[in-house]
């Protein structure tokens, strides 16, 4: 235990062994889905989805370790919904590369991070954004998590009309979401310790019963499947290694950089937003609104983003999942220590940790969503035009676009051209610079069809 102490300062933080373990234990059964979806993606790109699933885990677990290490935080880390769907269906797909082209891409990726993170210049971009922004960052994200959550389990469904709609109110899923979510809402009233794992569970378990008793149907083909787990042990593949295809970036210069341009923009700016929302909301940040220790949790995704690519997966990046596992009282590297564990162990217990419905973890990512939407009560509405409207737009257009990376762009571009009309251009950092420029060339791609 005093080793554990002096490694983490679990007592200094306010938190308690216990604590740690359920936090650690929560976070992953909210990412643990990245285990099942993140092969099925790569596998489009032609990577054999046993090597894909077992990248997966190893990725994860190594980044998550450096993460509770080099900057002892509750933070998890694993391959980055969004760049998978980028890497297999765009960069594999309509690009028509092949997947030994897309991870030189990443690998160079994750090597640039690793200089950017060593000469701080991510360190000081987490740390220069106004604290203004940081509140609506962490609200945007909270917003975020819950759309992400309502649509997972069709409470809330497309509609060419409306754009979003109300899910079908009698559906299984639908049904033991809502109840999920009541029942972590009591857990907490009460104080239960554990109560958003234990809500999780306890919804997976009524899922399980709901299944027995032929309501809940399994259907593949419908992306229902069934939540009762299998206990099939034979299920490790080894995962690639070293796949890269460096001949192709002498041949096609231009091409591969716009594809390194748009994993490296996407990652640097979710991480941020990322760390900032969970930080903030775990108190983490200091009375100036910093993150200590920003440089080792930006270097934790730095090398797991190349140690993935060496394995065979995409984009390693901070999981905004982990506000589980602060929300559940995760304050310490403790709790990442354990979700990492437990990404190990899932290797061999594959079946069991993919079963885990999605109904089963969106009442946890609704009621973190909660909580991190209440950081909105910290933005100061009564500031200059640049706070406020930053802040705006950070919150409406992280869900709005489906993007973190998104609702930075538009609240640090409206906070420094407001900066610069009203005459207050000295406030303005030369990393926030910097930042608009890389801004600017996404903008630039994204109107020209390249990104």
């Amino acid at each position: 235990m005093q080793t554990l102490e002096k490694l983490f300062k679990i007592k200094e933080r306010g938190s308690s062994v216990r604590t740690e373990i359920i936090a650690g234990i929560t976070t992953f059964l909210a990412m643990a889905y990245i285990l099942a979806v993140n092969p099925n993606y790569l596998s489009a790109a032609g990577i054999p989805v046993g090597a894909a699933f077992s990248a997966t885990a190893i990725s994860a677990a190594i980044a998550t370790l450096c993460m509770a290490f080099f900057a002892n935080y509750p933070v998890a880390l694993a391959s980055g919904m969004g760049l998978n769907a980028f890497f297999a269906f765009t960069v594999c797909g309509t690009m028509g590369y092949s997947y030994q082209v897309a991870l030189t891409a990443i690998l160079i990726e994750g090597i640039i991070f690793m200089i950017l993170s060593l000469f701080k210049f991510r360190e000081a971009l987490v740390n220069k954004i106004p604290n203004n922004l940081k509140f609506g960052i962490t609200a945007g994200i909270g917003l975020f998590i819950t759309i992400i959550a309502l649509l997972n389990a069709k409470i809330v469904v497309a509609d060419p009309a409306t754009t979003v709609a109300l899910g079908n109110l009698a559906a299984p899923g639908v049904v033991l979401a809502l109840v999920g979510l009541l029942i972590i809402g009591v857990l907490q009233h009460y104080k239960v310790p554990g109560g958003i794992l234990l809500g999780i569970l306890i919804t997976w378990v009524l899922g399980i019963g709901a299944e027995l008793i032929g309501w809940y149907v399994p259907n593949v083909e419908a992306g229902i499947f069934s939540v009762i787990p299998s206990f099939n042990m034979d299920s490790f593949a080894a995962p690639l290694f070293f796949e890269f295809d460096f001949g192709f970036i002498a041949k096609n210069a231009a091409s591969f950089a716009l594809v390194v341009f748009t994993f490296l923009y996407t990652d640097i700016f979710d991480t941020v937003g990322t760390l900032i929302g969970v930080a903030e909301k775990g108190n983490l940040l200091d009375k100036e609104g910093k993150l200590p220790k920003a440089g080792g949790a930006l270097m934790a995704d730095a090398i797991g983003t190349t140690v993935g690519a060496c394995l065979g997966t995409s984009t390693v990046t901070s999981y905004v999942e982990s506000s589980a596992g602060v929300a559940a009282g995760g304050k310490t590297g403790l709790a990442s220590v354990v979700t990492a564990i437990l990404f190990l162990i899932s290797l061999v217990l594959a079946p069991v940790f993919t079963a885990i419905p999605s109904f089963a973890t969106t009442p946890a990512m609704l009621y973190v969503g909660l909580l991190m939407l209440s950081s909105v009560k910290k933005v100061d509405f009564e500031g200059d035009a640049a706070d406020i409207i930053g802040a705006f737009l950070a919150i409406v257009m992280m869900p709005l676009t489906y993007s973190i990376a998104n609702g930075i762009m538009f609240g640090m571009l409206s906070w420094v051209i407001l900066k610069v009309l009203m005459g207050k251009i000295k406030e303005v950092s030369g990393v926030m610079w910097i930042s608009v420029a890389l801004f600017v060339a996404f903008i630039v791609l994204k109107v020209m069809g390249l990104a």
